[in-house]
């Protein structure tokens, strides 16, 4: 490189992003595109950024491979930032493999944080597990590190293990202080806040109580017969029965709890399951349907029995008590509005893509959030985007998409 480049991208190192666009700004040759691009995307312009970086990869020739593939690196993590997660990973997959066959270490384990942190925003935890234990983390540098121990963290998290995500916090404060970045160090800062926060509520015995995430991991440890609201399911210690695929089994599950240790009223029952204030013969029967598939998934934990009012939950084994783990919002769309309370403007595709629904079923959520004025587009047709205000006072780690335990 030149000596403008070579100072441009000395001041990109150290963040100032304004005076390497000084030397580079009227410059279009690939590094100097390239540059430019990076630039931006520290500069929050991201759209601009994807365009030149974009164009810095197309003008590399073909000897200059390594070039060209930490320009798609760096594409990746501007598309990151964008939410722009429906296109194929195959791109960065074959930088990542240019990388590592060319020596560039650093940059390839650059490339492997951002595949990992696409994984986790759309729910692959499986990949983000196995992608995470592929890094070296005595290869990486603070910054790196940091971003590394946050993804720890928050797989941690998302599986219910907060000493872990505990240690994993700690040791990304530490590496964030190395580095230098004050965003990093605030993001760090506010991932170790989310853990004294509230993430549930719990309702038992006629009371509401508020948990942090140790709370919710001690309850689920206590062998207590748990109706999950957050993550739409039924636990007993290390036993669980999914009823996220079946709304009316888990309305009737979590009505026969609220209930417990009494009986639920039939017409009670009929009206939450089915929405409907005037029972007739046939959703009586439709209710004994519903409440025998119901008995049969539960077996394993607990009885569903009718009484003279209507049907009551009776667990078995070990299990002292029920109780329902609500999430700290309230609402069918409290899955995405978790996601938007990232701060980052997301597409429908992406948001459709991580909470694994279709376009249609986010657009209506979204369209009837908007009515409420909780959340705003900005951008129209393919460019349009979807924001929505930080969600404060609570943590929401358990409304995340495929917040289960990892097997």
């Amino acid at each position: 490189m030149d000596s403008l480049t070579t100072a441009a991208a000395r001041a990109l190192a150290t963040g100032d992003a304004v005076g390497a666009l000084k030397h580079v700004a009227l410059r279009d040759d690939p590094p100097a595109l390239a540059l430019r691009g990076i630039a931006m995307a520290q500069l929050g312009e991201l759209v601009r950024a994807r365009d030149l970086l974009r164009r810095a990869a197309r003008g590399f020739g073909r000897h200059e491979a390594v070039a060209r593939a930490r320009c798609v690196v760096a594409e990746a993590e501007v598309a990151l930032a964008l939410r722009d997660l429906g296109g194929s990973p195959r791109g960065l997959a074959a930088a990542i493999a240019t990388l590592d066959a060319r020596g560039d270490r650093a940059n390839a384990l650059h490339a492997r944080l951002i595949a990992l942190r696409r994984s986790l925003l759309i729910g692959r935890l499986a990949d983000a597990q196995a992608a995470l234990a592929d890094l070296d983390g005595a290869a990486l540098p603070p910054a790196l590190h940091a971003v590394a121990a946050l993804a720890q963290a928050e797989l941690a998290l998302r599986s219910l293990r907060t000493a872990p995500a505990r240690a994993a916090l700690a040791q990304a404060q530490q590496a964030a202080l190395q580095s230098r970045v004050p965003a990093l160090a605030a993001e760090v800062a506010e991932a170790r806040a989310a853990l004294d926060r509230p993430a549930a509520r719990r309702i038992g015995g006629g009371h509401e109580q508020p948990l942090r995430l140790d709370e919710v991991e001690a309850l689920q440890a206590s062998g207590a017969l748990v109706v999950d609201a957050c993550r739409r399911g039924v636990r007993v210690g290390d036993a669980w029965i999914a009823l996220a695929r079946r709304p009316i089994l888990f309305t009737l599950a979590q009505a026969l709890a609220e209930a417990w240790p009494g009986d639920a009223d039939r017409n009670a029952l009929i009206a939450r399951a089915f929405r409907t204030r005037r029972p007739d013969e046939t959703h009586r029967a439709r209710l004994r349907v519903e409440v025998g598939r119901l008995r049969a998934l539960l077996a394993p934990l607990a009885r569903v029995e009718a009484t003279a009012p209507g049907f009551a939950l009776r667990p078995i084994g070990e299990a002292p008590v029920v109780v329902v783990l609500l999430p700290p919002i309230d609402g069918d769309a409290a899955s995405l509005l978790a996601l938007l309370a990232d701060g980052a403007a997301w597409s429908t595709s992406a948001l459709a893509l991580a909470l694994g629904e279709s376009q249609r079923t986010v657009q209506r959520a979204l369209a009837d959030l908007q009515a409420a004025g909780r959340v705003r587009s900005v951008g129209r047709a393919r460019a349009q985007r979807w924001l929505a205000p930080p969600l404060a006072g609570f943590t929401t780690i358990l409304l995340l998409p495929a917040a289960l335990p990892l097997t």
